[in-house]
């Protein structure tokens, strides 16, 4: 009996065979046994098998009289095979000398059912090396070592995200098993995804599997007969779809004779996958003419709920790519798209489970075609820029908000690695765009002069616009009305819209901001020219460097120049409204003297800032060439308007769903809030939870946040990246959604982040349910098993709350006034902590909004303001979490002081808890960072080490205990800087002091509310 059998499945490749089995004779181990297969081809391969068998008795052949395809070709081979173990040499591949005594001794070390072994890929006909190696790389990525049905859901099963890939001839298979499995298998005639079936069946009758990777003998010619790019017909397509269906009905027979539920999942599994694949072949393969007939093809073999599915599964991705760079996807393609899986979406009387998920990707893909329709609608916008008697151009060189309509047009300067499609562009036509360094806006200006026939000429920039309204707003001691978001409250208070832009403009001649009077605004520097030279980076050389060019080149503005560099009035900021003639006129007496600057001037070593200097001049130029058309009587009709500063044009930052994630059920969600100076916390904490989390999830990390700085996000996802690559961390910024909305409590310990909770339900919109964790805790236990706690219809899941509950039962009552009265609870024993939540947020969704939960929480009356409005509006909604998920330290011996006052069985819960705390809580002042010896610091800093920003921990230790000098830096306290209490507090009571402790009892003894 021969230690290998290898089998040799040969079917027109007689190129190739001669190197294939030359190949197999030469192996360093001879005790092997070769197989070869001839399946009726219409070359040489059965004379080329016969004559090495004639040579070789190792070498025996099977013909077949007629072609029977690659199943049952590989079937009869292991049927006559006799080796201890078995395995595939496909007749256009080869081996290295060495691979079979690699693979036996491997064997021999530590025997198994079956062994998965590594591939050296050498490309063929062309293929191109960055094809070649992702193949290589995918296919020699190391797989876990198993046993018995999971061997079968590493492979299948989608809950665990297709672990492992199910290729059949890349295996060594224990004979024994390997017969029985073809013994059980279908005797029919099957085609493409084969490899599939037949991998699923040995896998779950196996039971041991572990791989080798790093054993790449097997030399797999990448490009060889392979042909899965070419085009197909939508006829050639429904025959595939026929081949695919006898596998999965194949698989599905042998999962019901199996009566497992494991095994049958994996076929559905199995199913899912493969069918994506198939799909993938009606995209790439199938021409657009032949899509419709290619489709109906697919939903009469297999159903409208899946082929509808997978359609606009396709719709949905390409709607993403072209969402984020429209250049790359056809709308048009989409939009067919669309309407061909209309045809194939009545799912009426099909299966619930596959109704379920077509309707989920349905809704979404629909989703983002609604976002792709509203960017070609902006583009539609666009072109109707040209028709407007009326222009003003908003510079812009980033994504910003700018009020709709037609008369205010965003143009794209400067560097355009992505061209905005919502925007003009400053490098169209005739342009100076290579300049906008130095020009800023005026390379727009440039353009228009060139580029553009209209009656006005205007030119805003993305954060100043003017205001168009007939209302005087305060002004900053810059003279600008300063402003947060351009949103519709602030487009109707300005008078941003084509109306009202419209009514203002007409019948002027020229429009700019207010001139000023610098004596009173920009610091009182008095004039223009002493306005400059207060500038720390512009030059004084360059003012007067300007000033004789304007004398030499337009000696009638000389004294109109000195007038105004010595008066005390100017307008700024390159704003202003022009009849045609008027803006023609100016900008061929503008640009030849900014050019002669800078024919004159050497800018190569300016800073940033100065080499801007050409911008800063023309704000100048401007009022020179103003002021000399007033004094020579041009008799322009000109107005004045305010100038708003919108210090936020950003649009709200938008979190996308996780995109190209095999298994999507796998997902697991979890936010955080923090801000710059939590950040050191805040990875402890994520490092901690990572270190812990079931590896066969996925993790979507989310961080809510208005300033971590841009370095610490890098920081903190380059870290993270590297160190566990079943991640993926977000941040977004959420000021916006906060603005507008008071905030402030009396308690101190409460920061501004903890509201961010309740904004989880609006950020994450594609998830029905979240993860929400602190900051200030760590995590011992694995967070997929906390996220998968089932919910029902409660609205969020949490531990109770001890230090509650024990004040609860004090016997001043107070606690229990306070629930009565503030609160209004039912049953204020059911009070829960809400550092650690699962939430229901499709649930939340449909109960509360945004603006309704802030509001909720604004309520002064409340003592922990995030906590108790929760706890107001759940009450009766939640599922209760066994203690060890959030169990609190002991707080300057709160744990005797407050905690043992809590009922006995509650008090014995959280006391047991505390000899496997899942998640440690540090709440109240004293944490780790603070206090290294608190209460259960040790876990603290087991995880803290291991981060990057342990040294700064160790530095804010330093600083709190005063050993430096330097003031404590805290995260931003939701106590509002003017609140009486500070005044009092914070010089006898530090934050963070037990004085501080203290002296909120004291507070809320008067106020009836401790």
């Amino acid at each position: 009996m021969p230690a290998l059998s290898i089998v040799v499945p040969a079917y027109n490749v007689g190129d190739y065979l001669e190197e294939c089995l030359n190949s197999l004779k030469n192996q360093s181990l001879t005790d092997i046994e070769v197989i070869v297969v001839d399946d009726c081809g219409s070359d040489n391969c059965a004379q080329i098998a016969d004559a090495f068998s004639l040579e070789d008795d190792r070498f025996k052949v099977i013909h077949h009289s007629e072609n029977k395809g690659t199943h049952l070709t590989r079937r009869d081979g292991v049927l006559e095979a006799s080796g201890d173990y078995i395995f595939f040499v496909d007749g256009d591949d080869a081996l290295s000398e060495d691979m079979c005594e690699q693979l036996y001794a491997d064997l021999q070390r530590q025997p198994v059912d079956i062994f998965h072994f590594g591939l050296t890929v050498i490309p063929a006909n062309n293929t191109s090396p960055e094809e070649v190696r992702a193949f290589e790389q995918f296919n020699n990525q190391p797989t876990p070592e198993s046993h018995g049905l999971q061997i079968l859901r590493d492979i299948y099963d989608e809950q665990l995200g297709y672990k492992v890939d199910w290729r059949f001839t890349q295996r060594v298979y224990n004979a024994a098993l390997l017969k029985q499995a073809f013994q059980q298998m279908t005797t029919n005639r099957l085609g493409r995804s084969q490899d599939g079936y037949e991998c699923f069946v040995v896998t779950a009758l196996a039971e041991t599997y572990r791989s080798n990777k790093d054993i790449r003998g097997y030399k797999y010619y990448y490009g060889r007969g392979i042909s899965g790019t070419s085009d197909i017909s939508a006829r050639k397509f429904g025959q595939y779809c026929k081949h695919f269906k006898a596998d999965f009905d194949a698989t599905f027979a042998f999962a019901a004779q199996q009566n497992d539920g494991i095994v049958q999942q994996c076929a559905q599994g199995f199913q899912h996958k493969a069918t994506e694949i198939l799909a993938n072949d009606w995209k790439v393969r199938v021409s657009e003419e032949e899509k419709a007939e290619a489709a109906q093809l697919m939903a009469d073999v297999f159903g409208n709920a899946i082929t509808a599915r997978e359609l606009y599964r396709f719709i949905r991705d390409n709607a993403y790519k072209y969402l984020q760079d429209n250049n790359d996807i056809n709308v048009s393609e989409l939009m067919e798209w669309n309407r061909i899986a209309q045809t194939v979406s009545d799912v009426s009387l099909e299966n619930e489970r596959e109704v379920k998920r077509f309707v989920q990707m349905r809704n979404k893909a629909l989703e983002h075609l609604r976002e792709v329709e509203q960017q070609s609608e902006k583009l539609m916008v666009r072109e109707t820029y040209d028709n407007q008697p009326i222009r003003i151009f908003v510079t812009t060189h980033k994504e910003v908000d700018i009020p709709e309509g037609h008369i205010l047009q965003p143009v794209q300067v400067g560097p355009k690695n992505r061209r905005f499609p919502w925007a003009l562009q400053d490098d169209a036509g005739e342009n100076i765009a290579d300049k906008n360094p130095m020009y800023c806006e005026l390379t727009t200006q440039y353009w228009a002069w060139k580029n553009v026939d209209a009656e006005y000429y205007g030119f805003c920039h993305y954060r100043r616009y003017f205001n168009f309204s007939s209302t005087d707003y305060k002004e900053n001691a810059y003279g600008e009305i300063m402003d947060d978001y351009i949103e519709a409250k602030a487009i109707a208070q300005y008078g941003l819209d084509d109306k009202s832009i419209r009514e203002s403009v007409e019948g002027y001649d020229v429009i700019t901001t207010r001139f000023g009077d610098l004596r009173t605004i920009i610091d009182g520097h008095g004039t223009p020219k002493a306005v400059w030279e207060a500038a720390p980076k512009l030059i004084d050389e360059d003012l007067h460097r300007m000033y004789d060019i304007v004398c030499e080149m337009q000696p009638e503005y000389k004294q109109d120049a000195i007038a105004f560099l010595n008066g005390h009035q100017s307008c700024f900021c390159n704003m202003f409204i022009m009849r045609k003639a008027i803006f023609q006129d100016y900008c061929v007496w503008l640009f030849p003297l900014l050019e002669e600057f800078e024919r004159r001037t050497d800018m190569s070593l300016y800073s940033k800032e100065a080499l801007r200097t050409p911008g800063h001049l023309a704000e100048r130029l401007l009022n020179i060439y103003l002021l000399h058309h007033k004094r020579i009587g041009s008799g322009w009709k000109t107005k004045e308007l305010q100038c708003v500063h919108f210090t936020s044009p950003e649009p709200q930052e938008q979190i996308e769903e996780l995109l190209g994630i095999e298994n999507p059920a796998s997902i697991v969600p979890v936010v955080f809030a923090a801000d710059d100076n939590y950040v050191p916390q805040l990875a402890t904490t994520m490092y901690s939870a990572m270190s812990n989390a079931d590896t066969s999830r996925f993790y979507d990390i989310v961080v809510l946040q208005r300033n971590i700085t841009w370095d610490k996000q890098q920081r903190l996802k380059a870290f993270f990246k590297q160190q566990f690559n079943n991640m993926e961390l977000r941040f977004i910024n959420v000021d916006r959604l906060v603005s507008g909305v008071d905030l402030s409590t009396n308690n101190a310990h409460i920061s501004v982040e903890t509201y961010y909770r309740f904004l989880i339900q609006e950020v994450l919109p594609f998830y029905n349910k979240v993860l929400y964790l602190d900051s200030d805790i760590v995590i011992n236990g694995n967070i997929a098993e906390l996220f998968d706690t089932e919910l029902g219809d409660n609205l969020l899941a949490a531990v109770h709350d001890i230090d509650f509950l024990g004040n609860l039962n004090m016997k001043d009552g107070k606690r229990l006034k306070y629930n009565r009265e503030v609160l209004g609870m039912k049953n204020p024993y059911e009070y829960f902590q809400a550092g650690v939540l699962v939430l229901n947020t499709k649930a939340m969704r449909e109960q509360y909004s945004i603006a309704q939960w802030l509001t909720f929480a604004s309520n002064p009356e409340y003592i922990y303001n995030d906590q108790d409005v929760l706890n107001v509006h759940c009450e009766g909604k939640v599922t209760f979490l066994d203690w060890n998920w959030n169990v609190m330290h002991d707080c300057a011996n709160r744990v005797a002081n407050v905690f043992s006052y809590a009922p006995n069985d509650a008090f014995d819960a959280y006391q047991e808890s505390r000899q496997n705390p899942l998640i440690i809580h540090y709440a109240g002042f004293e944490k780790p960072w603070k206090n290294p010896d608190c209460d259960f610091a040790s876990y603290y800093w087991r995880y803290a080490r291991q981060t990057p920003f342990y040294e700064r921990l160790i530095k804010k230790i330093e600083h709190d205990s005063g050993a430096s000098g330097v003031q404590r830096v805290h995260h931003e306290n939701a106590i509002g800087e003017g609140n009486p209490i500070r005044k009092i507090i914070d010089p006898i009571a530090p934050l963070g002091s037990p004085q501080r402790e203290a002296a909120k009892v004291i507070v809320r003894t008067l106020r009836g509310r401790k």
